[in-house]
């Protein structure tokens, strides 16, 4: 599998990246001053995000509003449902690396509940009998937890905001993702993954076009706005007072 050989060595490389430390900076055009890690990579990674904003204008963002006008919002629901339901082992799998039982529990009774008689995910059966609300774990978080610090700022090519810890959180959660092995059918994973980024952006349409709308700075405030958003990911949603910033409440 040369595409698994491929991520290993991203794996590896963006490793060795993210013990790199790096020193505090100003975030610009946020409103906002954040002691946070810096980007050094920033030419580079401002050419990758126009790269992104450029796919994103001509194929991601329109099929989101054709998908928004075509498909009404109850079908748009039970599409993030399934979509959310089968990410629930990669969550599981988390929840236990971070010692986090009762999460993990709750994780595995709602992916049941759901899979068995919510016609595979399709209706969150869980949430109608009043289960622990759901939520999402990732390696890159699980890291976190670890200790490992995040390095410097990154943007990924298609994949967006991220940093050497999220991206190796990246590929080890698509390599425990069970879905990875049982969809070996390039097709199968392909619509997998095109419906979750079509699914992804319909949901952001309009914190995005905001964002974008009123920062000074689209790519500096989309980067103050990730790392606020791993933050509180990491500290599943109790922010530290002298981290808090600004989070969308509207954002899950």
């Amino acid at each position: 599998m040369s595409s698994l050989k491929v991520g290993l060595c991203v794996f590896g490389l963006l490793w060795a990246m993210g013990c790199a430390s790096t020193r505090p900076q100003t975030e610009s055009g946020t409103g906002a001053e954040v002691d946070d890690v810096g980007d050094p990579l920033e030419p580079l990674n401002r050419g990758i995000f126009a790269f992104n904003r450029t796919i994103d204008g001509l194929i991601l963002k329109p099929a989101a509003h054709i998908y928004r006008g075509v498909v009404p919002e109850l079908g748009r629901e039970g599409v993030h449902n399934v979509l959310s339901n089968w990410t629930a082992p990669v969550t599981f799998l988390n929840d236990v690396l971070q010692g986090e039982p009762d999460r993990a529990s709750a994780t595995l009774g709602r992916f049941f509940l759901n899979t068995g008689f919510g016609l595979l995910g399709l209706l969150d059966v869980a949430t109608y009998v009043g289960a622990e609300e759901r939520h999402d774990e990732d390696f890159g978080q699980t890291l976190a937890v670890w200790g490992s610090g995040e390095g410097p700022y990154l943007m990924l090519p298609i994949f967006g905001p991220s940093n050497p810890r999220d991206a190796v959180g990246l590929v080890a959660d698509k390599l425990s993702d069970p879905l990875t092995w049982v969809l070996l059918d390039d097709t199968a994973s392909f619509v997998r993954s095109g419906a979750s980024a079509l699914d992804t952006r319909s949901r952001y349409l309009d914190e995005l076009d905001s964002l974008e709308r009123t920062s000074i700075d689209f790519y500096a405030a989309l980067r103050s706005l990730y790392r606020q958003r791993r933050n509180a990911d990491i500290h599943n949603g109790a922010v530290p007072a002298e981290d808090y910033l600004l989070i969308p409440e509207d954002i899950e």
